[in-house]
């Protein structure tokens, strides 16, 4: 009986740990890159835009050593948060695994335990997009992916925390053209 019991409770059990341990990791990942960017990172610290004498955007320049420092010291900030959590253990009410409402709350608890594993890989990547007929959206993200390993009596499993945190946002204003034509096709 005790079998039968353990291998029905044992996927509830792993996904409710799951689910718990990816919203921990996902908080500690985003304070991190919380504190390492919010009031630290400036779209001209990280790209140089030269123009013309008439005030003509003609090149963007990324500094990538301001780029690739703002990695490396969030990843460096999501490591630290990340072994603080080894330290992190929640317990799932048995009620709650049985899928009762009204007895989510009682029965005998199951520790939970959550340890970091891996690294943390954080790249920065860009997007541009059309703003208007003269102007273009400029995103820089910090794309974020880590992993930690969720421990519960018996049960031994993985989880994988990814985010993409915009870092700067801007828009670029061109020259104002003196036609205008688009054409929509047809699929």
């Amino acid at each position: 009986m005790l079998f039968v019991v353990e291998r029905n409770l044992k996927p509830t059990i792993r996904e409710i740990g799951e689910a718990k341990a990816r919203q921990i990791a996902t908080e500690a990942v985003n304070n991190a890159v919380k504190h390492k960017i919010a009031d630290a990172v400036n779209y001209h610290d990280l790209i140089s835009v030269q123009k013309d004498s008439q005030g003509r955007i003609v090149l963007m320049q990324p500094n990538i050593v301001r780029i690739n420092q703002l990695a490396s010291d969030t990843t460096l900030e999501i490591n630290n948060a990340l072994k603080g959590l080894s330290n992190e253990k929640f317990s799932i009410p048995i009620g709650q695994v049985l899928g009762s409402q009204l007895l989510a709350n009682y029965g005998p608890h199951i520790k939970v335990s959550i340890y970091p594993i891996g690294t943390v890989k954080a790249t920065v990547s860009d997007h541009f997009e059309e703003a208007g007929i003269n102007q273009t959206r400029h995103r820089l993200y910090l794309d974020v992916q880590s992993q930690v390993k969720v421990v519960v009596p018996l049960i031994t499993t993985q989880v994988r925390v990814s985010a993409q945190v915009p870092v700067t946002d801007t828009i670029i204003v061109g020259q104002v053209p003196d036609t205008y034509v688009r054409l929509y096709s047809k699929e």
